[in-house]
């Protein structure tokens, strides 16, 4: 952005706002502001690196003992954020302790908002705004980065702010909405440089939103509201949602129709217009894709009385495909006259996405209880993640040698990480399901692919 465009946001906007709010302009324009970071997962940890390289006191704080001694120790848990991150980022505060945050200038959210029982489950965010309420003083800006439904600011965060602190949101304090854009594993998008959307409950908030994110990320795109921005965020994962399961349902009928998906997706993604390729695969993982649509579908249902039927099927479709993959696996094994009960199975990769060890609503962990719960032994092979629970049982991740692919009755591509010798796994195994497409265009007999 601009920074003359900043510097008549923190001199004109501010100033619009109240007199509580004045002094925090400044501070975030000369970025003495402490900041603090409530989460440090996936969203969180990497927010922080960047509020500390752009010159802010931060102050991390997380509920989770152990990843706060890890943190201390000088080493990270995530893929994005390196140990030579945390050491060249020079000092910042790690705790579990939320009496921190009274010291804190800017307060940004970053929990978790999972699904239980398929409903919307803020108790994370709840417990951080009632924390966060109890500390608030006048003069704060307090920012939400949790992907959510709409109306969760105004309607969820806000009162609890309010009604702990004795405060006023507009007023006393400041507060916002952006959501997280956080693409784990990959590195040609980082939050510097991807677009940040940002949305204040009065156009102050926004303005001192836009000032505090302009100091570390590039380009920031402002919306009228907090509703608009959530909305945003949910439109986005929607999207791919929906599309991810049209082409599973498309592989799966293909199949049936004797059709490579794969050469069909590849030929159709040559045109220059009006398609954006999308590929199928065992399921969808991660928070965005498997959990963040059902948020917007269970607020229509809250407030229309029925939910969106696109996301309900898409959900359904995408729900199903670790067990299409297990059946089709059961088949391949079939059609070289071995039983799935008894048979060495060994999975390949099990995190949900390349290049990260993260496990939440992996589609590959759900394809591997699944063959096991048919009878298989299963093991598998992932560098990112040393041990599995499945089915009660403790695995650990193997190396893929010779000897081990050679043993196997069927080896399971699932996971595609960027480390993987895949002509290694063609020549040595002789039976392989590609489940992601990954030998899409190679001679390889010795594969069944989605």
């Amino acid at each position: 952005m601009d920074p003359m465009r900043i510097e008549e946001i923190t001199q004109t906007g501010a100033a619009r706002a109240s007199d509580p709010l004045l002094s925090l302009a400044e501070a975030i324009r000369s970025r003495r502001a402490t900041v603090a970071v409530v989460g440090l997962g996936y969203v969180g940890l990497p927010l922080l690196t960047c509020v500390r390289n752009a010159g802010f006191t931060a102050i991390g704080v997380d509920s989770d003992p152990e990843r706060v001694g890890q943190l201390l120790a000088g080493r990270s848990y995530i893929v994005d954020v390196t140990d030579s991150d945390l050491s060249s980022m020079g000092p910042v505060t790690f705790s579990t302790d939320a009496a921190l945050l009274e010291q804190a200038q800017v307060i940004i959210i970053c929990v978790p908002t999972p699904l239980t029982d398929h409903t919307p489950d803020l108790s994370a965010v709840r417990a951080a705004a009632e924390e966060i309420g109890r500390r608030l003083r006048p003069g704060r800006l307090v920012v939400l980065e949790s992907t959510t439904y709409p109306g969760t600011t105004e309607e969820v965060v806000r009162p609890a702010l309010e009604v702990h602190s004795g405060l006023t949101a507009g007023v006393d304090f400041a507060l916002a909405y952006s959501p997280e854009r956080i693409d784990p594993g990959q590195t040609a998008h980082r939050v510097e440089s991807t677009p940040k959307v940002v949305a204040g409950l009065t156009e102050g908030c926004r303005d001192l939103v836009t000032s505090f994110y302009s100091s570390f990320v590039r380009d920031i795109v402002t919306t009228s509201s907090p509703r608009d921005a959530e909305m945003a965020k949910l439109i986005e994962n929607t999207f791919r949602q929906v599309n991810i399961a049209l082409v599973n349902e498309l592989a799966v009928m293909a199949n049936q129709l004797d059709v490579d998906i794969w050469e069909a997706l590849s030929a159709a993604s040559t045109k220059p217009f009006g398609y954006m390729p999308f590929w199928p695969g065992p399921g969808v993982g991660g928070h965005c894709i498997s959990v963040d649509p059902s948020y917007l579908s269970w607020k229509a249902g809250q407030q229309r009385g029925y939910r969106i039927s696109f996301i309900e099927h898409a959900n359904e479709v995408n729900n199903r495909m670790p067990d299409y993959v297990a059946a089709r696996v059961g088949e391949a094994l079939n059609d070289a006259g071995k039983p799935i009960r008894g048979s060495r199975i060994l999975a390949v990769g099990v995190a949900y996405k390349p290049g990260v060890n993260d496990l939440r609503e992996s589609p590959a962990l759900a394809v591997v209880e699944r063959l096991a719960a048919k009878g298989a032994e299963v093991s598998y092979s992932d560098p990112y993640v040393a041990e599995l629970q499945v089915n009660g049982y403790s695995l650990k991740s193997e190396a893929l040698e010779e000897a081990l692919l050679a043993e196997q009755d069927c080896v399971v591509l699932l996971t595609i990480h960027p480390e993987l010798d895949l002509r290694r796994i063609l020549n040595g195994s002789p039976l392989i399901f590609d489940a992601r497409g990954a030998t899409a265009g190679m001679d390889a007999p010795n594969v069944i692919r989605l």
